[in-house]
């Protein structure tokens, strides 16, 4: 059986149960985008991730896309851009 890990949460409600290797996939690919552009609308990174990985991944990429983003979110490693309607993303400013 894959291990799983259990997704945090931005507003502190409850995660998601998902396998590890799906979770690292979508990670993986919202880190490089987001390396890569300084920042990026949800709605595109959604389009991206779709093009980029419908042929390859099993499941939802919307839904696993969600799911690690606001994970992402909650361990301060992407952030909202304040202001921005419809909300930005971009990696958070790393200290020291």
């Amino acid at each position: 059986m894959e291990d799983r890990l259990l997704t945090l949460h931005p507003e502190g409600k409850k995660g998601v149960n998902i396998m590890v290797s799906k979770y690292t996939i979508m990670k993986e690919f919202i880190l490089k985008t987001l390396s890569e552009r300084e920042k990026i609308s949800y709605k595109e990174l959604n389009k991206l991730a779709i093009a980029s990985l419908k042929d390859s991944f099993e499941g939802s990429v919307a839904w696993y896309l969600v799911s690690v983003k606001l994970d992402l979110e909650a361990r301060k490693i992407i952030e909202r851009i304040p202001g921005t309607s419809p909300h930005l993303l971009r990696l958070c400013k790393k200290i020291g």
